[in-house]
């Protein structure tokens, strides 16, 4: 205990000083003080850690012997709680694991198929070596940051065959069209276009093969050509510079798809990572001129394809690097730090929503084209609470932004295409809509029900 004595207020505050600094070397240098206000409870911690550090010096020996046995005390019960959240981790991987199982026979079961168990890289290295023209999907959203601040691309590698994802037990393919979008690519060259879509994932068509996405069913339906401009990872600020990009002036309809998480995805689009699409909102005359560009698109979708695949041979290979990590997010005790400072919530950018929204609509009017707008609902809305008495339980979150969204574009006199209301809600089971009643994309006949909803509120 003397020697404890000794060395305590010293190691207090050296511990206290290291922690000020690397919360100042977090905050400013990896978040550039983008997460402040997340970050001001550390800093005020430090400093209360740091003062109490120098308190300690000044104290007598008893009340210094009472302090150390708290201090240990206090560290062990918050390291053993810690060590009780990574088991119960560690529970929810098992559980998932066994989810994951039973989806697996139940593929089989339903189609006397085996699901697909390789992952996206195995698929692609095992297709490579029969069509060299085959690559994995890489989307607007990735692709600016591979170290090139002059060009933003809006689409994906033009004219190959692209692996998408695979929920439904086997993985989705298209044919990518002369600008990196899943469409034939005559469809460009149509004299008149019926649809052009743009919107994320759902649009995009995951995780079904063609004609099975919402384009395709209208293209279907309506025996007219239908332009699907959809991108995985996409949020409104993506949705209007597409349609800057790509409206022609032979398109009729433009059907603007927001699935139910687009609003935190503009609150992602509003950040300094998204600087120079920001552009398209705060300049009428900004171009990228991507139509032109689609070789430099290519180019640098293909190296970033090949970063990401060298990336993720290194993260197969489990090694010292990732117990390493796992040790330092123990000592750094993340879950119980997340759990008692979780990230605030940001604001709802209702006010910028608005405004993008006012943008595409003056474009598509200019355009002498018609704007729909269509309203897609997450799994969440509809998560299952109440076996017995079908029951469904809609996340509060949810049908606030859904009212506020309603609102702006009842404002904006736009038609609402109330996919939630016509669709979903009429389901005895609306859950049977998304890929294995879990957290997935929706099914073939989901994509189907929406398109046919979009296409009754179109077709005159």
């Amino acid at each position: 205990m003397n020697f404890l004595k000794k060395i305590f207020s010293p190691v207090c505050l050296i511990v206290s000083i290291s922690i000020l600094i690397y919360v100042i070397y977090v905050s400013s240098l990896e978040y550039l003080f983008d997460k402040s206000d997340y970050y001001s409870s550390y800093y005020l911690i430090s400093f209360i850690l740091i003062i109490l550090s120098i308190l300690t010096f000044f104290i007598n020996q008893t009340l210094k012997e009472y302090t150390i046995i708290i201090v240990i005390s206090s560290l062990l019960s918050i390291y053993l709680f810690e060590g009780y959240l990574i088991y119960k981790e560690q529970l929810l991987k098992k559980d998932s694991l066994k989810e994951k199982l039973k989806r697996e026979q139940l593929y089989k079961d339903q189609t006397g198929i085996d699901y697909d168990t390789r992952t996206k890289l195995e698929i692609y290295d095992d297709l490579k070596k029969i069509n060299d023209q085959v690559v994995l999907f890489v989307g607007p959203t990735p692709l600016h940051k591979y170290k090139d601040e002059s060009l933003y691309s809006l689409s994906g590698i033009s004219k190959s065959e692209t692996i998408y994802c695979k929920e439904n037990g086997y993985y989705s393919f298209y044919q990518s069209d002369r600008y990196g979008f899943n469409n034939p690519d005559e469809e460009w060259d149509k004299k008149e276009i019926e649809y052009l879509l743009v919107g994320d994932s759902h649009t995009h068509g995951a995780c079904v093969n063609r004609p099975h996405d919402i384009t395709s069913v209208l293209r279907t339906l309506s025996n007219k050509s239908a332009l699907n401009l959809g991108m995985g990872g996409n949020g409104p600020i993506l949705h209007y510079a597409t349609l800057r990009e790509y409206l022609n002036s032979n398109v009729k309809k433009v059907l603007w798809i927001y699935f139910e998480n687009d609003l935190e995805d503009l609150i992602k689009e509003m950040t300094p990572d998204y600087k120079l699409i920001n552009n398209y909102i705060n300049d009428p005359n900004f171009t990228q001129n991507l139509k032109f560009k689609q070789h430099l698109i290519d180019d640098l979708a293909i190296k970033l394809l090949g970063a990401v695949r060298e990336k993720k041979i290194r993260s197969l290979t489990i090694d010292k690097k990732t117990e390493t990590r796992k040790i330092i997010k123990y000592i750094k005790m993340d879950n119980v730090r997340h759990l008692l400072f979780p990230e605030p919530k940001k604001a709802i950018p209702v006010t910028e929503f608005e405004k993008i929204l006012t943008l595409a609509k003056d474009l598509v009017n200019k355009n002498n084209s018609e704007l729909f707008f269509a309203y897609l609902p997450t799994y969440y809305r509809y998560k299952y609470t109440d076996g017995a008495n079908k029951n469904w339980n809609t996340n509060y979150d949810s049908v606030q932004n859904y009212n506020l969204v309603k609102d702006i574009v009842n404002k904006l006199e736009i038609p609402f295409i109330d996919i939630h209301k016509e669709v979903f809600e009429k389901e005895p089971n609306p859950l049977k809509l998304y890929s294995f009643e879990i957290e997935n994309h929706y099914t073939i006949e989901g994509y189907k029900k929406v398109a046919e909803t979009i296409y009754k509120h179109t077709k005159n």
